[in-house]
């Protein structure tokens, strides 16, 4: 036994003891990242093209709008948001898409959440790249100076990404009203109107499960028991908050499949079957 109090050997960059495949959860989380990171700025790049509205698809009287350019701020004349068309003071050298308006909200914090940035930290940065194992730098600074230290924002993010809910909560309301030839709207329900709704389900479990909301509505007291209200609240974000990393890769997976599926649909590959 050391009594010298002396701290252990630094490990070298990838040394480590462990004989179990430790390099397959960052090399995952890296190729799963990348994988969303990559079609969602694709996705929101092709909402340049006013002609073809691939995020929306209203075949067969319905109503679907993709999460990635949900709500539509500003559109095209075909398909115009809440403000209209394109807003004149948008510059005209930079290229236009409804998804640019509303993207970084939901990335800013996904990118903030204590989750993720433990997550890639690890996958991207390698810093560490698992536990018990050699990373590259020698020192620690921690999150308290730039860049880092915008991660604090975290909690401001989730403000926004509460509102979010709502708007989709909407979009998934109006996927299950359909508009027959006379115009007149029916109540329905179709594939598409299941994946807008299981999007947002999953979409609320993972917001609602973030640590800055359990701090928000109850973690924020010494004695938590003593406000009956706080501590009910508290405790059902703490449910939900115990299976954080789940609800954040269920959503993060979905979130991309409801693009894909709209899109599809949009260019007639995909036929969308309406139970009633």
């Amino acid at each position: 036994m050391d009594l010298t109090g002396a701290l252990p050997k630094q490990r070298h960059f990838g040394e480590t003891t462990r004989s179990d495949p430790w390099y397959l959860q960052p090399v995952l989380v890296f190729l799963g990242f990348s994988a969303f990171i990559v079609y969602s700025t694709w996705a929101a790049f092709q909402g340049l093209d006013a002609t073809h509205t691939y995020f929306w698809y209203g075949g067969g009287g319905a109503n679907y709008l993709s999460p990635f350019y949900s709500p539509i701020l500003f559109g095209s004349n075909d398909h115009p948001g809440f403000f209209g068309v394109i807003p004149s003071w948008w510059p005209a050298l930079l290229p236009f898409s409804p998804a640019f308006l509303i993207m970084w909200i939901p990335a800013g914090f996904r990118f903030t959440c204590y989750y993720y940035r433990g997550a890639y930290y690890k996958a991207f940065w390698l810093d560490p790249v698992n536990c018990a194992v050699g990373e590259p730098r020698k020192s620690y600074l921690g999150e308290r100076y730039l860049p880092l230290i915008l991660q604090n924002v975290h909690r401001y993010f989730l403000y926004l990404a509460l509102i979010f809910i709502f708007i989709l909560g909407r979009d998934a309301w109006d996927s299950l009203w359909f508009t027959d030839y006379a115009g007149m709207e029916h109540f329905g329900v179709a594939v598409g109107s299941l994946v807008l709704i299981l999007n947002v389900i999953l979409l609320a479990g993972y917001t609602c499960g973030c640590h800055s909301l359990r701090h928000l509505v109850g973690g924020f007291l010494d004695a938590k028991s003593k406000a009956r209200a706080c501590a009910t609240c508290y405790n059902a974000v703490s449910c939900l908050n115990a299976r954080h990393m789940l609800w954040a890769w269920m959503s993060l997976f979905w979130v991309g499949f409801t693009d894909v599926y709209i899109r599809l649909c949009a260019m007639g590959i995909w036929h969308d079957i309406r139970f009633f």
